[in-house]
């Protein structure tokens, strides 16, 4: 085979790449020294190194797919680092850039470009590849880039074929943190509250039985009532006011943060972590709520005072990172989790975690059930939780705005791997400075389970044997990096191993990405998504393809779409979403996303319309 290296001298078809990447970064030889030719102020302060700080970036058009670990000063590093890759790319080449990483950016050593046209009918091409530089010419020391690369078409890959989660030897999605968890015991949940008169089809399952519906508030307070050792709370938002009992006889009382405060007053541990809004704080005594008004110091404030404990969490950029990359990391973006995890009654004198997961933040605006009235309720349900952002100035005589979302309770094994994601976070959210670390080899806040003998483990029996019809296997799946959490390694190899994506001085847990690509690729007949957003595949738009906002989603529903057509299969896509998402809707910000989301939805379109006067030709 000619060298790939070459490739920029000729025209190499236009391929579709949809399926997996097997890659294999060996290693790269006889680098250059960039450091020698550094001319910027900045360079010139921090260097603090001899020569290049190398790590490889692989790109197909605009997106960057992977990137290993970066390795110092050396000129000849080995990576060895492999790299399962969900594409779905039209493209002439796949790009392995060698960059050097520097205080103030990186620097592009050289490249290597493997033609897609080499590896379509899965052949894999593996070798030594000479490095160009930026002027598209080798280096005149040799350098070069050792790589392994093969590609699996999706109708080759047997993971896709039958449905997500057929057949008694399903193991889960593959290449993720947490593994699948078998033998535990789900409750879903439609919205805060579904009464007796709900209004809801009734579903029938199989042995004559009748879904019931769960009433998520109520099973989440008498869940945290019952609690005799801890409970842990993560949310966008946690309002220390909020009512979760509520259209019932004998309605309790109290709100959210007084029983909160009871059950910490028993010596039950309480542990509240919540994203801290950086536009609310306390100026010389005078209170800003905050542009997102989620209360996040008026709950912090109230619990001052009391043994619960509150969190207030930044979205944390790496220190390594620039000053305005920091700053728009920690302005824009949030911590979106929501979670709760209580000990419960196992019986026979045990204790078990339980887990609530899902859409619902325990905070003003959500309590709504089905029939979602908006005036109504203002003066009974709703007399002291009106919310409504999409107004500006008074809001009198205003509705309020329903509030439809999905949450869940898992009983099981895996309600400990959710335990398990809030220490990791809380770790890494207190984490001490100064004396303080070297006083604490633990967090103290944090109850060691694992030491009390009545707790249950992950590893003891699951609550309900695989013959238990009403038994569940569960995955627990999260988009979180070593920014935002303790406890990733930090052996890069070690990181791989644990199914961790290696950005830029950063680990990276995409799960929740692969489950979606993974669940739209073995679908059989059909999808359905509800979301307060839907936007992605920037890089096959017809422009703006560098914005960066590069899942595959849209991509894999159009391709799915299209196999469908071509197969001549029955199969259909919903696709439920707010007709603008939350805020106010004549805003920049909320303008921009329905922006966005137009270019998403006319490249799906457009994707499927050609396959269908394709195969009508």
């Amino acid at each position: 085979m000619p060298s790939p290296s070459g490739s920029h001298k000729k025209k190499f078809r236009v391929l579709l790449l949809h399926g997996n990447l097997n890659i294999l970064i060996h290693e790269a030889k006889s680098l250059p020294n960039m450091d020698m030719f550094t001319k910027t102020m900045g360079e010139v302060f921090y260097r603090e190194k001899n020569t290049s700080d190398p790590y490889v970036s692989i790109a197909i058009t605009s997106a960057v797919i992977g990137r290993t670990y970066v390795i110092k000063n050396t000129e000849n590093p080995v990576w060895n680092q492999r790299f399962n890759v969900h594409v779905a790319y039209n493209a002439s080449e796949v790009h392995f850039l060698v960059k050097d990483n520097d205080r103030v950016g990186s620097q592009l050593i050289g490249v290597v470009s493997i033609p897609v046209e080499h590896i379509h009918n899965g052949s894999k091409v593996d070798g030594f590849f000479p490095l160009l530089n930026t002027n598209g010419r080798p280096f005149k020391n040799g350098a070069s880039l050792g790589i392994t690369i093969q590609y699996t078409p999706v109708e080759k890959a047997s993971l896709y074929l039958n449905g997500v989660g057929a057949g008694p030897r399903y193991y889960g999605i593959p290449g993720t943190y947490f593994p699948l968890r078998k033998g535990g015991k789900v409750t879903l949940y439609q919205d805060a509250h579904v009464g007796d008169n709900h209004g809801l089809p009734d579903i029938e399952l199989d042995g004559d039985m009748h879904y019931v519906h769960g009433t998520c508030w109520i099973d989440i307070f008498d869940a945290i009532k019952d609690a005799k050792h801890l409970v842990y709370i993560t949310g966008w938002s946690i309002w220390h006011k909020v009512r979760l009992v509520r259209e019932t006889e004998d309605s309790p009382s109290c709100t959210l943060g007084e029983l909160l405060k009871n059950k910490s007053q028993e010596g039950v541990r309480v542990l509240l972590l919540v994203w801290d809004d950086p536009t609310s704080t306390s100026i010389m005594g005078y209170n800003v709520d905050g542009f997102m008004a989620t209360h996040d110091e008026e709950t912090r404030r109230f619990f001052k005072h009391s043994a619960v404990q509150v969190m207030l969490c930044l979205r944390v950029a790496g220190k390594k990172l620039s000053w305005a990359k920091k700053k728009e990391v920690g302005t824009i973006y949030t911590h979106h989790q929501k979670t709760v995890m209580v000990d419960a009654d196992a019986g026979n004198g045990r204790r078990k975690i339980i887990s609530f997961i899902g859409g619902l933040d325990l905070c003003n605006g959500r309590y709504d059930n089905p029939t979602h009235p908006i005036f109504k309720t203002l003066e009974t349900l709703h007399s002291d939780d009106f919310h409504n952002p999409t107004f500006t100035g008074s809001v009198a005589g205003c509705p309020r705005e329903p509030w439809h979302d999905l949450h869940s309770k898992i009983d099981g094994p895996a309600a400990y791997d959710l335990l398990k994601n809030f220490e990791e976070r809380w770790l890494k959210a207190s984490k001490a400075h100064g004396l303080k670390k070297l006083k604490a080899s633990r967090d103290e806040s944090l109850l060691n389970i694992e030491s009390m003998p009545e707790f249950l483990t992950v590893n003891d029996e699951p609550c309900l044997s695989d013959q238990d019809p009403e038994g569940w296997h569960v995955q627990i799946f999260r988009s979180i990096d070593s920014n935002s959490v303790k406890g990733f390694p930090k052996d890069p190899k070690e990181a791989i191993a644990k199914n961790l994506v290696c950005g830029k001085n950063v680990l990276i847990d995409m799960s929740i990405h692969a489950a979606y690509v993974t669940a739209i690729r073995a679908a059989q007949h059909f999808i359905y998504i509800e979301n307060q957003y839907f936007l992605g595949s920037s890089f096959n738009w017809s422009s703006y393809r560098d914005l960066g906002a590069n899942n595959l989603i849209p991509m894999e529903i159009a391709l799915k779409i299209a196999n469908k057509i071509q197969s001549h299969d029955r199969f259909a896509v919903y696709i439920v979403i707010p007709m603008w998402p939350e805020g106010v809707p004549t805003g920049s910000a909320t303008q921009r996303i329905l922006f966005w989301q137009v270019y998403s939805y006319v490249q799906l379109y457009g994707l499927i319309l050609l396959c269908y006067c394709y195969s009508n030709i």
